[in-house]
């Protein structure tokens, strides 16, 4: 401490200072645990409490799961929790009863990592990193009802997800019904003829393990060799979202394959539409709306069969959107993993084959097998980036146009996908630009069926590119029974499906970009399916009794890895090699008494414990039932403003625009069509929140040095005397930029990191942290704490009398403007209009208490800890939290004057100060009549005035 501060805090001993700021919040935190002060009421339930906090309107305000790092929180981290906790403290104040509280969302591959690396086991890390995230939380004064807080990772949380899993593995999408129905109403179909098995047989006549596959085919979790991401460095499969562009692993960066493994799905394509539909009443974010409409990707079109010559057991399937083109297929193209492959290969090349197809390989078995490993190494996004080269080779085999009958050449190429329609199309290369690349390349017919409407003619061979529109005409499109010629897009694609369904060739359907969700991880740290598999391979789901299913011991957390570049590799799970808990025998109470079975070895992905999360902090301690219906109607059901339901503010970063919200959405649609929930849509209000950034310093090798330790000279910044960049990016401990929530609330205390974090700019706008900054807010919270409090004495210092208009004004426009910006979530100017308030307190020189008071109550959802202070010392004994928020008095909010401009030719000659209530007459005579308008006019007539009362008068002279 500086002589300078020791003798400043001798002289004023009652002094704000971050010492005093740490005493008063630590003593307030106490106080708030102690009494409960935000414990949100429930309606029933083991949380009633307070039947009239329950009676009152009720408000859910939620953040984003946090991840418990081992790093802890640096203060980027807080920005969304600071936030919502204005926020909810606003709406305290506001007559609601809020809920607001924090969970952690605990599985996952970090403290995995972690355990491979120390030994020590996941739980046991993951526990400390909560402990240390909830200190560092609960010292930013946060206002979370503790009671309801949990962690994925605890049996008694993740005994639901297990129970919804099973939910949804005992039921099936009913089109007809719309809705998810239990698997036991579809047994029925097929046991009663309803509904036939594929062969026609009686359901009483298949075997268990056929009843068992045909119903996999409609339930809403269901097991399939599937394609997926396998990353042999990591030991694992890896979901999309996990792959890099450039189909590399997002952790560790080893070469990601195509392999085909068998693992658990969700059939979340069953609900495109209704996922689609369900977005236009939810208040987000525009932009986050059109990216899960994108992700969802509806399209309208036809599947066309199309058969394959020589093989009367064969047919490839397409999906297409122009239908209209099929007489313009000169070609098709699979997925290089498409199941039909192999079938159709021949042993030898066609005669006539072209020596440009076959890649140089003396048979098409040689040149699949080469092209499928390529193919293998790249991503999604790899293989549907536009090149000017597209690759691929002939399968050796001919498929059948249905519309001409003429033979069309089959060939493979990783710019088709299995993750989107049928993983086969049938190439029109005459209009559209990547067949017409990949068919210039492959020396393959082009077609003209699209009348151009430029003067390019109809021979494609002479075109530089495809032709592609849907407001043009058809041509060259007329065969047995059908023609095109001179229709529109849209008629003819009417026309051709109509034809494609009358032969039973073809059928008019919608596809979506969205693929079912892949919800196997062959990891230890997570949710054990609570899946068994008997003698037969058949999957049986255990009974409620048995849940949770916990996770046992293992002495070796990591699955087997591999070398990173052998594709031919499949996974070892950390579970499986436990003997002891993999096979078992139960009795699963269907009646066959104890019996042998073996326990499913992949774990659920991270995303299953953040699926439903909301729901479990309405009814936490709920040992019977998901969620109590009373409670969950009263916090999440449906209403005028929120027709789906759903919490109503949730916040969180943009990155999860897509996908935690896409399978959140879907495990509420779930519930809600089985019954067990009111809400169908989990949040009805998204915001998004920004990002604190901070500076990155680097040093000539690109190495980030240590931020704190750069000096500024001269417009340069320098590290030990080394001159380094300076660029503004994330922060983050590798970073070496991080700053801690702990350094600010030592040196300024965590009333000021909570203002400036809240006045750095608008919430949803990115912005640079500067922590010389801190210090605007410190000093806003000093003058107010001056304002109350005599520095020397302790004493307070407010008096009784009556505040002057112009204070009055001061104070109820304040009001007026802070409320509108809590709503608005608009924290940094509901500051700036506090400061503005509290700089006019400052210059009076007795400070009303009405005033005092006021002021107080205003900052109290920003900076609660000193809002409470000053109010016990202001006389009161509860608590601010739940005082009513100030309402300003409609008199003072509008201004006693305004100031009219007054021009003469466009030039402004007066400024007048007028009532807002001042006629059009008035203020023409009162412009006319001002000095400064009469020098300007010099006796000229008037042609015109223009008056827009109270703001402008415009005079035109003649």
């Amino acid at each position: 401490m500086s002589e300078t501060n020791a003798a400043a805090e001798v002289a004023a001993p009652h002094r704000y200072t971050a010492a005093l700021a740490a005493d008063i919040e630590a003593r307030w935190q106490d106080f708030w645990d102690a009494n409960g002060t935000y414990e949100a009421s429930n309606p029933s339930g083991d949380l009633a409490g307070d039947p009239e906090a329950a009676a009152r309107p009720k408000k859910f305000v939620m953040d984003m799961f946090p991840y418990p790092s081992g790093a802890g929180l640096h203060v980027g981290h807080p920005l969304g929790y600071i936030a919502t906790d204005v926020y909810a403290r606003y709406h305290r104040m506001t007559g609601h009863n809020v809920l607001h509280t924090l969970g952690f969302d605990a599985f996952g591959l970090p403290a995995e990592q972690y355990a491979v690396q120390t030994g020590t086991h996941p739980r046991v890390s993951t526990e400390a990193n909560i402990d240390n995230m909830r200190r560092q939380l609960r010292r930013l004064g946060l206002g979370h009802d503790r009671r309801r807080s949990f962690a994925t990772i605890e049996p008694e949380y993740y005994k639901w997800t297990q129970w919804i899993f099973l939910q949804i593995f005992n039921s099936w999408y009913d089109p007809e019904a719309k809705r998810a129905r239990p698997i036991d109403t579809l047994v029925e179909q097929f046991a009663s003829g309803e509904r036939t098995t594929p062969d026609g047989r009686p359901w009483a006549e298949l075997t268990e393990a056929e009843r068992a596959d045909l119903l996999g085919q409609y339930r809403l979790a269901y097991a399939s060799d599937a394609p997926v991401n396998w990353c042999p460095g990591l030991g694992t499969v890896l979901a999309n979202e996990e792959v890099t562009a450039d189909g590399r692993s997002e952790r560790g960066n080893f070469p990601v394959f195509k392999a085909k493994l068998r693992q658990w799905n969700m059939r979340i394509t069953a609900y495109g539409d209704r996922l689609l539909e369900d977005l236009e009443a939810l208040d987000w974010p525009e932009a986050i709306k059109l990216q899960q409409r994108n992700w969802i990707g509806r399209s309208e079109g036809a599947r066309v069969d199309f058969p394959v010559a020589g093989h009367s057991d064969a047919k490839i399937t397409v999906f297409t959107t122009r239908q209209d083109t099929l007489f313009g297929a000169t070609y098709m193209v699979l997925a290089p993993e498409h199941d039909v492959v192999d079938a159709i290969v021949p042993a030898a090349w066609p005669e006539g084959t072209h020596d440009v197809w076959t890649g140089g390989h003396a048979t098409p078995a040689q040149a699949v097998d080469a092209y499928r490993k390529q193919a293998a190494a790249k991503s999604d996004v790899e293989r549907q980036a536009e090149v000017k080269e597209k690759t691929g080779v002939f399968t050796g085999a001919y498929a059948v146009n249905p519309v001409s009958g003429e033979q069309v050449p089959v060939f493979i190429a990783d710019y088709v996908l299995m993750g989107y329609g049928t993983g086969a199309i049938m190439a029109v290369p005459a209009h559209d630009s990547r067949d017409f690349a990949f068919a210039r390349t492959f020396e393959l017919p082009m077609r003209c069926v699209v009348q151009p409407s430029d003067d390019r003619g109809t021979d494609p061979s002479t075109w530089d590119d495809a032709f592609a529109s849907y407001d043009a005409e058809i041509v060259n499109s007329a065969g047995e029974g059908i023609t095109l010629d001179g229709l529109g897009v849209v008629e003819a694609k009417a026309r051709i499906t109509e034809w494609l369904e009358a032969r039973s060739i073809g059928e008019g359907t919608v596809n979506y970009r969205l693929r079912d969700w892949l919800f196997s991880r062959q990891r230890y740290w997570g949710e054990p399916f609570p899946i068994v598999y008997d003698e037969d391979g058949v999957a049986h789901a255990l009974p409620e009794s048995m849940l949770p299913l916990e996770l046992p011991e293992v002495e070796d957390y990591s699955p087997r890895t591999f070398d990173p570049d052998d594709a031919d590799t499949s996974p070892e799970t950390p579970l499986s090699r436990n003997e002891d808990w993999v096979n078992v025998v139960l009795d699963l109470g269907d009646g066959r008494g104890p019996r042998p079975y073996r326990r499913e070895t992949n774990t659920m992905p991270q995303w299953a414990g953040s699926c439903w999360y909301e729901l479990r902090y309405l009814d936490p301690h709920n040992e019977n039932r998901l969620v109590d219906p009373d409670i969950e109607r009263f916090w999440m059901g449906p209403a005028q403003d929120r027709p789906h339901g759903g919490v109503d503010l949730y916040v969180g970063g943009a990155e999860h625009a897509v996908l935690h919200l896409l399978y959140a959405r879907f495990w509420s649609k779930v519930l809600f069509d089985l019954g067990h929930i009111s809400s169908a849509e989990p949040f009805h209000k998204l915001y998004n929140q920004g990002m604190i950034q901070a500076y990155v310093y680097r040093d000539r090798r690109g190495i980030a040095v240590p931020a704190a330790e750069v000096e500024e000279r001269d417009g340069a910044y320098w590290y030990q005397g080394e001159k380094v960049t300076r660029q503004l990016g994330k922060m983050g401990k590798s970073l070496k930029n991080a700053v801690t929530p702990d350094e600010i609330c030592a040196d300024y205390g965590a009333d000021t990191l909570r203002l400036y974090e809240m006045a750095m700019g608008p919430l949803d706008v990115s912005r640079p942290w500067d922590t010389r900054a801190v210090v605007g807010q410190y000093r806003l919270l000093q003058r107010l704490w001056r304002n109350v409090v005599d520095e020397a004495t302790g004493e307070v210092t407010v008096v009784g009398t009556e505040p002057d208009e112009a204070t009055l004004r001061a104070l109820h426009k304040a009001i007026d403007g802070v409320r509108q910006d809590m709503e608005g979530l608009r924290f940094n100017t509901a500051i700036a209009k506090i400061t503005e308030l509290n700089n006019h307190v400052t210059k009076v020189r007795e400070v009303p208490r009405s005033v005092a008071e006021g002021l107080v109550l205003l900052i109290a959802p920003l900076a609660p800890h000193i809002a409470e202070e000053l109010w016990r010392k202001l006389g009161h004994s509860t608590s601010v939290v739940h005082v009513p928020f100030p309402v300003a008095d409609p008199a003072y909010v509008v201004d006693e004057t305004v100031t009219c401009v007054v021009q003469v030719k466009g030039k402004v000659k007066a400024r007048l100060e007028v009532a807002p209530s001042v006629s059009d007459e008035e203020l023409e005579a009162l412009a006319l009549g001002d000095p400064a308008v009469v020098a300007a006019l010099n006796g000229a007539g008037i042609r015109k005035v223009i008056v827009r009362a109270p703001k402008l008068v415009n005079i035109v002279p003649a």
